[in-house]
């Protein structure tokens, strides 16, 4: 039989006391693309056990001092999530009806192939990825989005297309840059589509929307009392995509904690769930998004340089929607469908604006336009009012008297300073509000607002 790699890598436990058997499969199996260990006795197999995860066990019935159903017990007291396969003496029907009482998934009665147990082996394997899946969909059930097609034909986001699809064939980290509201979640989810991943998981999570015990927990999982309220063991984000993708969005707002912990996932997939010292193994791709610049981030301290470079592999910078503005009218006609239409000023009106929080502006002012509009037009007066009174973009008149030391057209900079200025203004100092009206996260207010110097 030809060896194949297994449907994803497994760490698989094999314990039997008979050397003649344990070293032929351990062999076997490692050239079927297992990560296997072997112990002689059950002692051993408990000893492994409280320092490794394992996702599969296979265990011999009968052996000295603990025999294989009291062994099976216990590793499943240790880890509810380990599979066990038993094997045992050759027509004992009795024990192996006892095996699967006691939570085994299969029984194999000597003698056998090997190729027969590693069938048995993917079949389980299939049967903990499914588990997973439906963990993950079960998560996501509340939240789910259909793959939204990346829109525009913009050279800026032409070049993004090209790159997904280029990008989307290896197994490497990705960095998706960009401004807030540009799309980044939308082009991880092109590249996993497009990977040969694209039928195993993929797992969102958002650094800023969690605080960093929460975080931790979220990405590694923990064990039963790890903390207060801890009532029961759960698997991180990490365990629920083994073998497919994790995207992390806001990804410069990691602590430095969860950094090195990430890096050693990135470095060997050993990780650990917080309350216990037991390694587990995982292999998933990563796809980071963040909107911060990282080489600042390095610079000043606050990011490890030895991550960022493991992530930077490959990188995709999406241009923000001023340096776009060609697709406007494209996303417009995505988000209305035929039955909508703009009144007169609008198309205008986008074309000139800033777009501070870029896409996700759009889409939620069209979105607010579709409720109070009539008659399917929307008007001007049914855009929100920060983006009807908001600053404008220098016109092309204005940049070439610019240009050419006549009048005084304004930087990009102090035009989103100004904006931002206004909205802060009509909350009342509202910062919370303020980025709501901006269609922009809060945190990414505060760094404008720290980078703008203490305006209000």
């Amino acid at each position: 039989m030809v060896a194949t790699q297994p449907v994803e890598p497994i760490d698989l436990l094999i314990v039997d006391d008979e050397p003649d058997f344990l070293e032929p499969a351990c062999r076997f199996f490692q050239r079927q693309g297992y990560r296997v260990v072997a112990a002689a006795n059950a002692e051993q197999a408990l000893a492994v056990q409280a320092k490794q995860h394992f996702h599969l066990a296979i265990i011999d019935q009968n052996m000295p001092g603990m025999n294989g159903l009291d062994l099976l017990l216990r590793l499943r007291d240790e880890d509810e999530d380990i599979k066990v396969i038993m094997l045992t003496g050759g027509g004992n029907i009795l024990s192996a009806v006892e095996a699967m009482k006691r939570g085994a998934i299969d029984y194999l009665s000597k003698p056998f192939g090997l190729n027969d147990l590693d069938l048995l082996i993917r079949r389980a394997s299939r049967s903990q990825s499914l588990e997973r899946e439906n963990k993950h969909l079960k998560r996501q059930l509340a939240q789910t989005q259909s793959n939204k097609p990346l829109v525009g034909r913009s050279a800026g986001i032409v070049e993004v297309k090209r790159l997904i699809e280029r990008i989307a064939a290896s197994d490497k980290p990705v960095l998706v840059l960009g401004e807030s509201g540009t799309g980044k979640e939308l082009v991880a989810r092109a590249i996993h589509a497009q990977s040969p991943l694209a039928d195993r998981p993929l797992v969102v999570i958002n650094c800023a929307a969690l605080p960093e015990a929460l975080l931790e927990s979220e990405l590694f999982g923990h064990e039963k009392g790890a903390f207060t309220g801890a009532v029961d063991s759960k698997p991180g984000l990490f365990e629920v995509a083994d073998g497919g993708t994790v995207f992390i969005d806001e990804f410069g707002e990691l602590a430095g904690g969860l950094q090195a912990k990430l890096l050693r996932v990135l470095e060997d997939g050993s990780m650990r769930r917080i309350g216990s010292i037991k390694e587990r193994k995982v292999k998933v791709r990563l796809i980071a998004a963040t909107n911060r610049d990282l080489v600042k981030e390095v610079a000043a301290g606050r990011f490890r340089e030895d991550l960022y470079y493991r992530v930077n592999v490959l990188s995709i910078l999406i241009p923000p929607l001023r340096e776009r503005v060609d697709d406007i009218p494209l996303l417009v006609e995505h988000v209305l469908g035929d039955h909508w239409k703009l009144g007169p000023g609008v198309q205008e009106l986008f074309q000139s604006s800033t777009w501070p929080g870029n896409i996700r502006q759009l889409v939620n002012a069209l979105e607010r336009a579709k409720i109070l509009a009539d008659d399917s037009i929307i008007d001007l007066h049914n855009l929100p009012p920060e983006l009807r009174n908001g600053v404008r973009k220098p016109s092309v008149e204005q940049e070439a008297l610019h240009l050419a030391g006549i009048g005084d057209a304004i930087p990009m900079e102090s035009i989103s300073k100004m904006h931002i200025t206004e909205v802060l203004r009509r909350n009342h100092g509202n910062k919370a509000k303020a980025a709501r009206e901006l269609g922009i996260a809060r945190r990414s207010l505060y760094r404008m607002l720290e980078k703008f110097g203490n305006i209000s």
